[in-house]
């Protein structure tokens, strides 16, 4: 599908200021999707390495000279008449004073107020780089070792993952929300975001966010909990993701990936198949399935928000597969 449509690399920068707020820039009413915020930047040509091609758009657009500097998320994007790929650098220093040289608006924007802009769908995911972790812990079930379990959750912590979900489905209701009570205590503690795999009415009550299991999405008409409370959702088809989309979910866990021991009987995506899901969307995705803290780089390259995993960011699990 869409084979037939042009292909365009366009490589953008993250501008920030001394006071860590990012540069965006207005597009004019005669281009494509005129009157939306975006990273400023442009297309790369033929016999240009992307720092070239970033650092001339720069100039051409801002009259700043540029050093360019690493990769933060390879974007890709499908639109109705064209195939994009948005690279998007960090620049690491700049001389001059930005301004709208070809007559655009440019505002600096406080991180925390980057997602109240209007954007193309492809610098939407940027925004989730800018401002969501890049590993996602889901915890394994508790088992009969509790305490073990805490010490493994509060390992984890200590090591800076900074978005967990509970799933801990083999507990009765009344042992999964006291489980919920003390680990909410633990991340807010830790200044980390907790979710409750599928859990609304528990989730609702105790202030936390909420993983939406790929079965509840159909039956949602509106985002089930308040903007403060973070959303996320399992998805496995471009239907899901649209589905998470629409509620307005601040991210979707895109998956499997590769074979794993959680989903045996699954089909595995491979990064191809994320693409070709990726690129129909806007939302912020992880990756999820057999994927570890080495996979980051490559999850950034295809459009990945980051990695999800179980094993791979459990710490006692972690630390034993090292061993092997």
């Amino acid at each position: 599908m869409g084979d037939h449509l042009r292909s365009i690399h366009v490589v953008a920068g993250v501008i920030t200021d001394v006071r860590g707020r990012v540069l965006l820039t207005r597009r004019g009413e005669n281009s494509d999707l005129p009157g939306l915020w975006e990273f400023p930047g442009g297309k790369r040509e033929p016999g240009e390495t992307s720092e070239q091609a970033l650092a001339r758009e720069l100039h051409e657009e801002l009259g700043i000279e540029a050093e360019v500097g690493d990769l933060l998320i390879e974007v890709p994007q499908q639109y109705p008449s064209k195939r994009l790929r948005l690279e998007v650098r960090r620049i690491s220093a700049w001389k001059g004073n930005p301004r709208g040289r070809e007559g655009q608006a440019l505002t600096w924007v406080a991180p925390e107020r980057l997602s109240r802009y209007s954007m193309p769908p492809a610098d939407v995911p940027v925004v989730g780089v800018l401002r969501q972790p890049e590993r996602y812990l889901v915890t394994p079930e508790p088992g009969a070792d509790l305490a073990g379990w805490h010490r493994a959750l509060a390992r984890a912590l200590e090591a800076g993952i900074e978005r967990i979900q509970l799933r801990a489905r083999s507990l009765a209701p009344e042992a999964y929300a006291a489980l919920a009570r003390e680990v909410v205590a633990a991340c807010r503690s830790a200044g980390a975001e907790l979710l409750l795999n599928r859990d609304i009415a528990l989730a609702a009550e105790l202030g936390v966010g909420v993983q939406l299991g790929s079965e509840q999405l159909a039956g949602l008409g509106k985002r089930p909990l308040p903007a403060a409370q973070v959303l996320g959702a399992s998805c496995h088809t471009l239907e899901d993701l649209r589905q998470a989309q629409a509620l307005g979910c601040d991210f979707a866990v895109l998956g499997p990936l590769q074979e794993t021991a959680t989903h045996p009987g699954a089909t595995p995506l491979g990064w191809d198949g994320f693409v070709a899901l990726r690129e129909q969307v806007a939302l912020p995705i992880y990756a999820i399935g057999g994927l570890a803290d080495a996979d980051l780089a490559t999850a950034r390259g295809h459009g990945a928000q980051g990695i999800a995993a179980i094993r791979a960011l459990w710490p006692a699990v972690a630390k034993a597969a090292a061993a092997l």
